[in-house]
């Protein structure tokens, strides 16, 4: 059964003529995309979360020199963008400082991550637009052919001509279909790995807020009844302003 579906399937591509084969480098160039795409996306989501399950615990307990020295060791996506902030946090850095910091880093992340995917759908429509090709030049040759041969020939001659030519068509939505079914699902991925940097970055700005603010809020030097104490002194038998 297998030999037989490979047999016809090869009978279907040398029917289609010449076009079939620049259809078939084109899909499998889209494919090679893809797939490269989609190992390397997988790659980097799978490396972003393992890194913020270390640096997350270290940013909630505020060891923040300890998170940027593990971010700088690190070639992850997240640790570059976090690197970037943790650099500027710290002497009564503002918050926009360190979001725009963080920003910069994702204009520069964000390429890296879409590299190439638009490629996959590019070669995709490159193949549907063969495929068209194809069957109009194959028909073009068919009806040639027609007018000059015996006109009791002439439907069968034509029918079978046309059913080659649409071979080209078949064989370029084929083609087209799974490159964008991979090109939606790598859009997709890419949309979850910046959400998830996005996510990120907010929580760490957040720790860092809080952090700064405990650290650098103005504390009371003195209390209600310190304040009251050198008065309090003062007076005969140390008694308080109040009981005087």
């Amino acid at each position: 059964m297998e030999f037989y579906s490979l047999t016809s399937f090869v009978g279907f591509f040398q029917k289609g003529g010449l076009f079939m084969y620049p259809i078939l480098f084109v899909f499998l160039a889209g494919m090679g995309i893809a797939l490269e795409r989609w190992c390397q996306l997988s790659l980097i989501r799978s490396k972003n979360r393992k890194m913020w399950n270390v640096l997350h615990p270290m940013l909630a307990k505020g060891d923040l020199e300890k998170a940027q020295a593990i971010t700088g060791k690190d070639k992850s996506t997240i640790s570059q963008m976090l690197g970037m902030g943790l650099a500027r946090q710290g002497v009564v850095r503002r918050r926009e400082d360190i979001e725009i910091a963080m920003e910069e880093s994702m204009m520069e992340i964000i390429p890296q991550l879409e590299k190439r995917t638009p490629y996959v759908a590019l070669l995709s429509n490159i193949a549907t637009l063969l495929g068209l090709l194809g069957t109009i030049m194959g028909l073009i040759e068919a009806f040639t052919a027609v007018a000059n041969a015996n006109p009791a020939e002439k439907a069968d001659l034509l029918s079978a001509s046309i059913s080659v030519a649409m071979n080209t068509t078949a064989f370029g939505l084929m083609s087209a279909i799974p490159l964008l079914l991979f090109h939606a699902k790598l859009t997709s991925t890419t949309g979850q790995i910046v959400d998830s940097l996005e996510m990120a970055s907010v929580k760490t700005l957040n720790i860092i807020s809080d952090l700064s603010r405990i650290k650098y809020e103005p504390k009371p030097e003195f209390s209600d009844e310190n304040r009251q104490g050198p008065i309090a002194a003062a007076l005969p038998g140390g008694e308080s302003p109040a009981s005087a």
